[in-house]
């Protein structure tokens, strides 16, 4: 099994709960096809780099996962065939690139105790 992540761009005109509801159908296709989800991160509402659809911004979503590289076919035809989602990108980790985003998850994950402790 390689790790990969991606990140999709979800359309702004969602709610929340829309917006988690549509993220939540990807996570799921990932468990499906037998991938193991690694980490997940909600980025918000941000700005887009250059319209796209006439819309400015978008709901940014990470995914880093494991899995077959048939899995990724099956994700990006979905991501495809799903309206709501404006951009997607996939790729295969190298080992820097794993241990890169173990170390950035590991510093998140003090700095987040860290502020639970403070409070």
């Amino acid at each position: 099994m390689n790790s990969y992540e991606t990140v999709f761009i979800l359309t702004p005109v969602l709610s929340d709960a829309q917006m988690k509801e549509a993220v939540e159908k990807f996570t799921n296709l990932l468990k499906a096809e037998g991938a193991e989800i690694v980490n997940e991160e909600n980025w918000g509402l941000r700005k887009l780099a250059y319209p796209i659809d006439k819309k400015t911004t978008g709901f940014y979503q990470l995914v880093e996962f494991k899995a077959d590289p048939k899995t990724i076919a099956t994700l990006e035809i979905n991501f495809r065939r799903d309206e709501r989602v404006i951009r997607f990108l996939t790729f295969r980790q190298d080992k820097f690139a794993a241990e890169y985003a173990a170390k950035r998850r590991n510093l998140k994950s003090s700095k987040e105790t860290v502020t639970v402790k403070e409070n």
